[in-house]
């Protein structure tokens, strides 16, 4: 497998020192919403199918908004299963955020499932929406060449095992970024919540020095801008400043507390 050998689009800003800079999709799958994102400055955002109940009807949607836009589309699928991975590619996604990933199996299965032959095994179906609805041009291996180089894999780091084996995982061609799902990742060193814990603070630190190391990114998702800027200078260089719900909430309450007569 060679698949970190060429990167364009997104993936050609894995592993720069600029930081990648995003939010998450959780509820306003609009038309405009590629749009309103990139002209806040956004590099990408991310589609969580994972926690949403999103189906992939939506997703399509959702990744033509976000083409609308010009705006990378980043799908979050629901599981680490082969047909929500290839299906969330082929529906043209630039990237894929694959949660729970605890090995280098799963982070093989996962790589393997976005790429095509000879870095993966993914079902081949070209001239669809993944390939802009093109009809000709180059043979089938330029294509899947192509293909192989754009699409993006962010695989979540969510559990104690995950973060042990976080320099192997960063260590494979193909893998892109690795994401600390700082929640389930607490809950999984049992005791949730608590971000400060040593342990917490040394898996958190193992996963970025492993993507250091191999000259992969991190990333992670934080509740505020505040909270990015901090995480920027703990390493992380792709960071989500919350997602749609959150700002869209905190941006109302704190125009309300400044409106209402007290």
């Amino acid at each position: 497998m060679n698949a970190s050998a060429a990167r364009t689009g997104l993936r050609a800003h894995v592993g720069t020192p600029a930081p990648k800079i995003g939010t998450f999709v959780f509820e306003f799958v609009v038309p405009g919403i590629g749009q309103i994102l990139k002209a806040a400055g956004a590099d990408f955002a991310v589609l969580d199918m994972e926690h949403t109940g999103f189906g992939f009807d939506t997703a399509r949607a959702a990744v033509k908004f976000m083409q609308a836009g010009d705006l990378p589309g980043i799908v979050r699928v629901p599981s680490k299963a082969y047909d929500h991975i290839a299906r969330a590619m082929d529906i043209g996604a630039d990237g894929i955020m694959v949660p729970m990933v605890s090995s280098v199996e799963q982070a093989l299965q996962a790589v393997r499932a976005v790429k095509y032959f000879p870095d993966g095994h993914r079902g081949v179906a070209m001239g669809l929406a993944h390939e802009r609805y093109r009809m000709t041009g180059g043979s089938l291996a330029e294509r899947f060449a192509a293909q192989n180089a754009r699409t993006l894999v962010i695989l979540q780091i969510e559990d104690g095992a995950g973060a042990a084996a976080a320099d192997q995982i960063a260590a494979l061609d193909g893998v892109d970024v690795l994401w600390v799902g700082h929640n389930d990742l607490s809950v999984s060193l049992r005791n949730p919540g608590a971000f400060d814990d040593p342990a917490f603070v040394a898996a958190e630190a193992q996963t970025i020095a492993a993507c250091r190391r191999h000259g992969k990114s991190a990333g992670r998702l934080a509740r505020d801008p505040a909270e990015a800027a901090l995480f920027v200078t703990r390493g992380y260089d792709w960071v989500s400043v919350a997602g749609d719900v959150m700002l869209l909430q905190s941006a109302l309450a704190d125009g309300i507390a400044k409106v209402r007569p007290r």
